[in-house]
């Protein structure tokens, strides 16, 4: 076994991204193939438990003391820096242990593992808090809901999960934005989670593309970009791209923006006609994700009137293979469907509703491995 162990660390070491994605996902079905009924049930039963044993590490600040501390710690100095009792302290740390959060060095002694590093990490940590506070519940009502609906598909987005499970009667992102601590955690993972993954721009052969554009003209316009880091991202790496560079967001969200050099932040609905034309460019990333067909209609619908013949839509979401879809990917698909009544589509999905929209495809571009995200270039029929 310690030979075998040895022989996959070795391989995982020398694997590209490709390469290690496939290595994890093996062994994950060659554990799954080899459990008893009472190993899958156990695995299956407890995982509300996993998340909620991390959330404690979180509030106790232990994954930050012990990845940041040059030694073990014992029990006793883990609840000597965090006020918690001894006791319940030990018994936290053993259960962290035992799931490899953390690692047992000896009696009463912790240390941090590469696992602890990671849930010490803020926006990792406001990940955390985001599923298990703002997630958590809708999962929990689920079960339920589906069950009083008869087992139809969820397509509105003010009478999805998240409203019973919150009483509240607004969309999810209205909801959020009424709850700053709430919304703060969301953005800072939205952040995070994507930090030295690769990009859109290292697939999209935008240079070579926009090398003859006036540098008068609109040449990138990132609807509902936020707080600009794409146009931050783009700007960092094509310095002196051609054209004007614009963020467009609500105003809560242009009023903190970023303020990047040779970027203008505007102030947009993406639910209204686009008031910029004849841009190279409508970029849009993660938007069409958090809305059903009938509201990603619309928006596609107000940028067409704006585009000029040289004009792209450039769609960068997921693009799901027709089977077979990752675990990593239903899993956000199903999150979306219960919070906000929307869809991780799949490649025939995407062709369909552009199709609705008066758009075709002209190219798609992935650029991730297991989520599939891809950049999906579309022009008017």
């Amino acid at each position: 076994m310690d030979a075998l162990m040895s022989q996959v660390k070795a391989s995982a070491s020398k694997a590209d991204e490709a390469g290690r994605k496939k290595l994890i996902d093996g062994l994950r079905d060659l554990a799954f193939s080899i459990e008893s009924p009472e190993d899958t049930m156990q695995r299956i039963m407890f995982q509300h438990l996993r998340v909620a044993g991390v959330r404690i590490g979180i509030d106790l600040k232990l994954f930050d003391a012990l990845a940041t501390s040059q030694s073990p710690l014992t029990t006793q100095q883990l609840a000597k820096k965090t006020g918690a009792n001894e006791a319940l302290m030990g018994r936290l740390l053993r259960y962290l242990a035992s799931e490899g959060m953390i690692k047992e060095t000896g009696l009463d002694t912790f240390a941090a593992t590469n696992i602890t590093k990671t849930l010490a990490v803020p926006g990792w940590q406001a990940g955390v808090r985001h599923y298990f506070d703002n997630c958590g519940p809708v999962f929990q009502k689920l079960p339920d809901f589906l069950k009083e609906t008869k087992y139809q598909p969820i397509t509105d987005n003010t009478k999805c999960v998240l409203q019973p499970a919150f009483n509240v009667n607004v969309p999810a992102f209205i909801w959020l934005q009424q709850n700053p601590e709430r919304f703060g955690n969301f953005q800072q993972y939205m952040m995070q989670q994507r930090e030295g993954m690769p990009t859109w721009l290292s697939v999209y052969p935008l240079e070579r593309e926009t090398k003859s554009w006036s540098p008068e003209q609109p040449v990138f316009v990132d609807v509902g970009g936020g707080l600009g880091h794409q146009c931050a991202a783009l700007k960092a790496k094509y310095p002196k791209l051609p054209g004007r560079v614009i963020v467009q967001d609500l105003p809560h969200a242009i009023q903190v923006a970023l303020s990047t050099p040779g970027v203008e932040n505007m102030v947009y609905d993406f639910f209204k006609p686009q008031p910029v034309k004849g841009a190279k460019y409508y970029y849009m990333r993660n938007i069409l994700h958090d809305y059903p067909d009938d509201k990603c209609l619309v928006i596609l619908k107000n940028l067409i009137p704006a585009m000029s013949k040289e004009s792209v839509i450039l769609i960068d979401d997921m693009v799901l293979p027709n089977s077979k879809v990752h675990w990593q990917a239903t899993q956000l698909d199903i999150t979306l469907m219960a919070s906000l009544a929307s869809v991780e589509r799949t490649k025939a999905h995407w062709e369909a509703l552009l199709d609705r929209a008066g758009l075709k495809i002209i190219n798609i571009y992935t650029y991730t491995l297991s989520l599939q995200d891809s950049i999906i270039a579309t022009v008017p029929k």
